[in-house]
């Protein structure tokens, strides 16, 4: 068993350094591409020592990656991210869950997965229109296995079939933002969501908030609306992101006395968001979420998943 010392985190995000945190990726519980035990693996050979599985609006793989993590010496949060709906546009939340899933949130759960059933049948039925023959059947061919499809699915069977040369040519023309698959109708309202993670112990954090194509001032009412909800936090790096994107995002962090999150978002080895990989972080005066009282023991938590109760 490979036990890796444990990382007491800073109260403060220092200048010029980095973190061996990653509380944003995703398995094949949901659309990623190695098993929880592979990625948690992969995150201890990048000396990592505290990781969130965060798989979409499922916690399915959390058991396995628990076993994983206290295998390898790791602390692993359960989470989620979740679907939502603000203003008409789709809004990832991540959900970090010490508890677990529970109470609000399981029940929530259970409903987004019968939302990406649905959705997946909406997004077959057009995308049949649009050529892709027994869209449903390829793209879960492609998915191997019978957890609720997503859009990479259809994704990778589009590429299959010769409709377009790869994944990235697929969301371009038909899974993207506007496009025929990019169904919405049926994930909640933000703050419907929020409050199921809040409700049950958890802390809620805005995903990726430079991706959604919003203007300074929506994405300020964004954050209101979700501060309104009782959101605390967002993740002010996520990936690879511009220098000065993330410097105004600091200030908007601030500004709301939203915690801040860190993560890669990662999906599948061989992207530029390797475990642990992300950009520079600012100065900012935005706690690091771990400060967060339902996470304070994160920096200092043994191996295996972290149940602190909320």
């Amino acid at each position: 068993m490979l036990r890796l010392p444990v990382t007491v985190l800073p109260e403060t995000f220092d200048a010029d350094r980095g973190y061996p945190v990653d509380l944003h990726m995703h398995s094949t519980a949901s659309d990623g591409t190695l098993s929880p035990t592979e990625l948690v693996a992969l995150c201890a050979r990048r000396e990592l020592s505290c990781i969130a599985l965060t798989d979409h609006d499922t916690m399915d793989g959390v058991d396995e990656a628990a076993r994983a993590a206290e295998y390898e010496g790791l602390t692993l949060v359960a989470g989620c991210e979740l679907s939502t709906r603000w203003q008409g546009i789709n809004i990832h939340v991540v959900a970090l869950m010490p508890g677990g899933a529970r109470g609000a949130l399981a029940e929530g759960l259970k409903a987004q997965r019968q939302a990406r059933i649905q959705r997946a049948e909406v997004i077959a039925e057009r995308l049949e229109k649009a050529g892709l023959k027994d869209a449903l059947a390829k793209a879960r061919h492609q998915a191997g296995s019978d957890r609720p499809l997503g859009r990479p699915d259809f994704a990778k069977a589009l590429v299959a079939d010769g409709l377009v040369p790869d994944w990235a040519s697929a969301f371009k023309r038909y899974l993207g933002s506007g496009k025929k698959g990019d169904v919405k109708a049926h994930w909640p309202e933000i703050g419907e969501a929020v409050g199921w993670v809040v409700a049950s112990g958890g802390v809620a954090a805005i995903a990726h908030p430079l991706r959604y194509g919003l203007t300074r001032r929506k994405r300020g009412l964004l954050m209101d609306d979700f501060c309104a909800a009782g959101g605390q936090a967002a993740e002010l790096v996520s990936g690879q992101q511009n220098a000065d994107s993330s410097r105004d995002l600091a200030r908007q962090l601030d500004e709301r006395g939203l915690y801040a999150s860190l993560g890669s978002d990662f999906h599948f080895p061989g992207s530029h968001a390797a475990p642990g990989s992300m950009s520079v972080i600012p100065r900012t005066a935005a706690r690091p979420i771990w400060q967060h009282p339902r996470l304070a023991h994160l920096g200092d938590a043994p191996a295996g998943l972290l149940g602190i109760g909320a």
